[in-house]
């Protein structure tokens, strides 16, 4: 991994990141620019997100931490659950507008 022109503080919440990760998620910097991570989000048991895998690409710009991190949500793979007679899903359950 190139450290190289990095703040000691992305350097440090990495090496945090990768000794202690948070239970139910998975990230890993990009070798190539360690500003770039690949995320694994798994869906919490027991809610109507169980199941999920939510796969986003998370990208700190140069002025982190006084800008925030860029996100992009990647592939979704959700089992979709019968609740009553509604459907529910993380996606159907979001409202969207432009």
């Amino acid at each position: 991994m190139a450290n190289s022109n990095l703040p000691k503080r992305i350097i440090k919440e990495t090496q945090r990141l990768l000794s202690e990760p948070a239970p139910g998620i998975s990230a890993s910097p990009s070798e190539d620019n360690m500003r770039y991570f690949n995320v694994m989000i798994l869906g919490p048991t027991q809610s109507p997100y169980e199941g999920g895998v939510f796969k986003l690409e998370l990208f700190l710009p140069e002025e982190y931490p006084m800008a925030a991190p860029k996100v992009k949500i990647g592939t979704l793979e959700v089992t979709v659950r019968l609740i009553g007679w509604a459907i529910s899903s993380p996606i159907s359950d979001q409202n969207i507008s432009s």
